[in-house]
């Protein structure tokens, strides 16, 4: 089953120590285990860019979806044998100490 790891900032979590961001190992046990689909950095909110169709026409808007002071800082993608180990791979992510780690299952479409 898999699921997509939303790698975000929080500004009420522990302090960020670079010599306590073990992201590295974190990608080796999940490259190990063949739980890796997809991951990556994204650049910050300011960059982003909110697309909206209304009444036909195009809107695109600079920033992010919605004003808060988390953002999303990354993502992966994991084939997980369920739940469980999807929440344990996220608990084991750096950014579950430095920031947050949402864990959704993907919801696959049925045509």
């Amino acid at each position: 089953m898999r699921f997509l790891l939303l790698i975000c900032d929080d500004p009420t979590a522990e302090t960020y120590r670079p010599e306590d961001d073990n992201i590295s190992d974190w990608v080796g046990e999940n490259d190990r285990r063949n739980l890796s689909v997809i991951g990556d950095r994204l650049r910050p909110a300011e960059d982003a860019r909110t697309v909206r169709v209304r009444s036909g026409q195009l809107l695109v808007t600079d920033g992010p979806f919605a004003e808060t002071q988390e953002s999303i800082a990354g993502f992966d993608v994991l084939e997980c044998s369920d739940l469980d180990e999807a929440l344990e791979r996220a608990a084991a992510h750096p950014m579950a100490r430095f920031g947050r780690v949402e864990v959704r299952p993907f919801w696959p479409m049925v045509l």
